[in-house]
């Protein structure tokens, strides 16, 4: 046991480590460690601004689940641009060139900033329009605009908190990447009690904590990246445009943009057929979608550990290493998750009234609980494996399988079944737990093809 506390502590601490020279399983743990730290600390934005806005209204509740429906697409960028980061920062760091890899982050920086202002702005705009578009009620949209604005206003805290996270992770700088999230995490949950519950700001008391949490959480990674604490130092120097780096970001980070576009897009639809069911049923889907994200957000973690030790070792040419790394995650992260999964079979009601006791909130909550954990045995082999593509540059096969399985699939099945069979929400929540299930058998097979070997970033 004090071997692994031990262990626990240098992860925390995040010491300077060659992770393609350690034990595979060491490896593991030193990188999921502080990621799944980070991932537990990024989901509790969510389940925390729930359970504050729950205590508002349903409406309050409702309006979230509609925002944050449509930004989704805010977060698609920044995780697509995250995965580009990490996949070309690990495969420097691999190489052993630390000056490229900090310029790399340079040109992460300046195009989060050009995208976080193409997408923010217009949805800032029109907030009325979209939760209009989403099938809001008018009292709805009256009460909920200015948390839609405020939230699109944010674009550049979410971006960058995600792009810069990935490029720490890349470099093994999982530790800095966790503290920031803490540190956001706290400002956020203080700023929620203060203004929602004080102060009473409402629903828009959730968005100023959010935002402000999220600038203070980029801030402390700037700071740490000038610093060069960890294995990254940024010089202002290097922040200026380099083409041939940015064509290559984007090149990558435009498949990676892509598969979570095709994925929030196919949400953004499912949400539109549930608010047919009326504010309760949206009501019972945001709750449940929250506590799901606290437990798949962790998971996340692994999944990016994979990626790391794929890019990294894929730069020090160590193929086989890479993949049996990834196979080793994906074991660990398919019990993480199926332990979760029964956990929720048994007390879903509990989790949900917590947040809510309006017995149509619960009923649809626990219901979208239940049926999404009994895919969760698929969910952890596949978010490794396609987290694992995505860190050896190969985005284009991951985007062509959420193309298929959420486009295909997941959204005509949930059409016919919510609406044609008239199965109600419960179609929605079998169609998701088919085409995730689809998407990791899927994964399994293009990952043992072997593409990724070839991948030049």
């Amino acid at each position: 046991m004090k071997k692994y506390i031990e262990l626990f502590l240098e992860a925390i601490r995040g010491e300077e480590q060659s992770y393609t020279q350690m034990s595979i399983n060491r490896a593991i743990f030193l990188l999921s460690i502080p990621m799944i730290l980070e991932m537990i600390g990024e989901s509790l934005f969510a389940i925390v601004d729930a359970f504050f806005v729950s205590k508002i209204s349903i409406d309050a509740i409702a309006t979230v689940g509609l925002t944050e429906s449509v930004l989704t697409l805010i977060y698609s960028v920044a995780i697509g641009l995250s995965s580009a980061a990490t996949a070309i920062v690990s495969r420097r760091t691999g190489e052993g060139n630390p000056e490229a890899a900090a310029h790399a982050v340079s040109q992460v920086i300046l195009i989060s900033l050009v995208l976080s202002a193409l997408v923010g702005i217009p949805g800032a705009i029109f907030a009325e329009q979209i939760l209009a578009l989403m099938g809001g009620e008018p009292h709805l949209i009256e009460q909920g605009a200015l948390f839609t604005r405020l939230m699109f206003i944010s674009s550049p805290a979410v971006i960058l908190l995600y792009t810069l996270s990935g490029a720490l992770r890349g470099a093994g700088d999982a530790s800095t990447a966790m503290r920031s999230i803490i540190l956001a995490n706290i400002i956020n949950m203080a700023l929620d009690a203060v203004l929602i519950m004080g102060l009473k700001f409402g629903v828009e008391g959730a968005a100023i904590a959010t935002t402000t949490g999220r600038t203070i959480g980029v801030l402390y990674q700037l700071y740490s990246l000038q610093k060069g604490q960890g294995n990254l130092r940024l010089e202002l120097r290097l922040l200026k445009p380099d083409w041939a780096v940015l064509k290559n970001l984007i090149a990558i980070g435009s498949g990676g943009t892509g598969q979570f576009l095709i994925q929030s897009a196919s949400w953004i639809f499912l949400t539109r057929i549930i608010s047919s069911f009326g504010s309760d049923a949206v009501a019972g889907y945001t709750i449940a979608i929250r506590i799901i994200v606290f437990t798949i957000l962790p998971a996340w973690g692994m999944a990016n550990a994979a990626a790391t030790l794929m890019g990294q070792n894929l730069g020090a040419n160590q193929p086989d290493r890479a993949e049996k790394s990834v196979w080793k995650t994906a074991f660990y992260n398919m019990i993480f998750l199926l332990l979760v999964g029964l956990l929720f079979l048994g007390f879903a009601e509990n989790f949900i009234s917590i947040f809510n006791n309006n017995p149509k909130v619960v009923e649809v909550g626990v219901l979208c609980l239940q049926i999404m954990s009994a895919g969760y045995l698929f969910f952890g082999y596949g978010m490794v494996i396609g987290q694992a593509l995505n860190g050896a540059g190969d985005t284009r096969t991951p985007t062509i399988m959420n193309f298929i399985c959420f486009w295909l699939i997941e959204i005509p099945l949930a059409y016919l079944m919510a609406q044609y069979w008239h199965w109600g929400p419960l179609g929605v929540f079998l169609s998701i737990a088919i085409a995730e299930s689809i998407l990791a058998l899927m994964g399994i097979y293009f990952f043992k093809k072997g593409r990724w070997r070839t991948m030049k970033v």
